[in-house]
């Protein structure tokens, strides 16, 4: 079956209106702060992570079309910049390929934004491309993409909480939590005192029997994630996540060796397979977190799990238990052991009204995915 049409569609997924909820009980937590991250240290945008975001134009998402009509789609991240990739370039250039060829297709993606590099916008354009052939892969084999990649793998997953309502996440049967960390270097000795009471105060609050992990979102430097990991040692942090810019390999090597009790995790912001091989060869984090919708697709997200599994790393995607795309590669891989679940929608609103048609939500911290062709989503042509 041969690709007869690549093309990107303007795509926002109807999402429920949560303001006026009757059982919403108060603002969640993303709409307060403060939450540490690249632009701390610059007064301006220090407060609130949205206000330095990109604001790319338009939801956009990917769309294939095999030769008998049947339609694969995904969305694309970063919006027009993204699109412009598969529209103006990867497009074009991959009609008339057989549509079941995904490693071939991910390949020539691949190779072909080398003159401007795979990375970054590219592969956010290379993901929604590589999706969306799985998503029509699935859907003319008449399987979902869990089976297609040799699952599934448990009988469920299990589901950690991000966020800072853990209250909600201890209500809603999650059994461990990850906290947004509110402060970095800039914040100074205050700053970094309240960390430490706000592990102490969660730790109290989630009790020893469940696991508790931070997320430093690039916000740390070598020095301050040292100094952190020694001060909430007594709390027993999983892991410490993302606590250094992607790019600072020579900072990676460094933490690794002067907290080597610290379990370490990073990779949201890596894209293709090559940082993940590096940082397997150095033993440089205990933990891999690919985005799917980021690194490269499934088809990147595969070679991640198979390298990482040979250099007895775990794989947990980012935020792999909010998307179809994510909750498909969870279930189908066996060494993926937990599944992320970022909440940020009001508390008291149960999770199963805050997500689009098609999507599966946590029970008791345990999710299985839709088991419909292909991930899952229905597809409303454009009019």
């Amino acid at each position: 079956m041969k690709i007869k049409s690549i093309r990107t569609v303007q795509y926002s997924p109807k999402s429920p209106s949560l303001a006026d909820h009757p059982q919403r009980r108060r603002d969640p937590w993303p709409a307060a702060g403060p939450v540490a991250n690249p632009m701390t240290e610059y007064p301006r945008y220090a407060a609130y992570r949205p206000d330095w975001m990109p604001r790319f134009a338009g939801g956009y998402a990917c769309v294939v079309e095999a030769e008998d009509g049947t339609v694969g789609f995904a969305p694309v991240g970063q919006g027009q910049p993204a699109a412009l990739v598969i529209d103006d370039h990867l497009g074009p250039l991959l009609l008339g390929e057989d549509a079941l060829a995904t490693e071939k297709i991910y390949d020539m993606a691949l190779r072909m934004c080398t003159p401007y590099g795979a990375a970054g916008l590219a592969s956010f354009a290379i993901s929604a491309l590589d999706l969306a052939l799985w998503d029509l892969k699935g859907k003319l084999l008449g399987l979902p993409v869990y089976s297609l990649i040799g699952g599934p793998a448990k009988d469920e997953m299990t589901c950690y909480a991000t966020g800072a309502d853990t209250d909600w996440y201890l209500e809603l049967g999650f059994g461990a939590v990850k906290l947004p960390c509110p402060y970095g270097p800039a914040d100074g000795l205050d700053g970094l005192r309240k960390n430490v009471d706000l592990i102490r105060r969660t730790r109290d609050q989630i009790g020893d029997e469940r696991d508790l992990m931070l997320d430093c979102w690039m916000a740390f430097d070598v020095e301050y994630a040292v100094r952190l990991a020694e001060e909430i040692r007594p709390y027993k942090v999983r892991w410490l996540e993302d606590c250094l810019r992607p790019d600072d390999f020579k900072g990676h090597e460094q933490l690794r060796k002067r907290i080597p009790w610290q379990g370490l995790a990073t990779g949201e912001h890596w894209h293709t397979a090559a940082p993940f091989q590096h940082a397997a060869g150095e033993g440089l984090v205990d933990i891999f977190q690919p985005d799917i919708n980021w690194v490269g697709g499934m088809t990147a997200l595969l070679q991640i799990s198979a390298l990482a599994r040979a250099a007895n790393i775990k794989v947990i995607p980012h935020a792999g238990g909010n998307t179809a795309y994510g909750q498909h590669a969870c279930f189908g891989l066996p060494g993926i052991p937990w599944t992320e679940y970022f909440v940020g929608t009001p508390p008291g609103i149960p999770l199963e009204e805050t997500v689009t048609e098609g999507l599966s939500t946590p029970v008791g911290g345990k999710l299985v995915p839709s088991a419909a062709p292909g991930f899952g989503i229905p597809y409303e042509p454009e009019t």
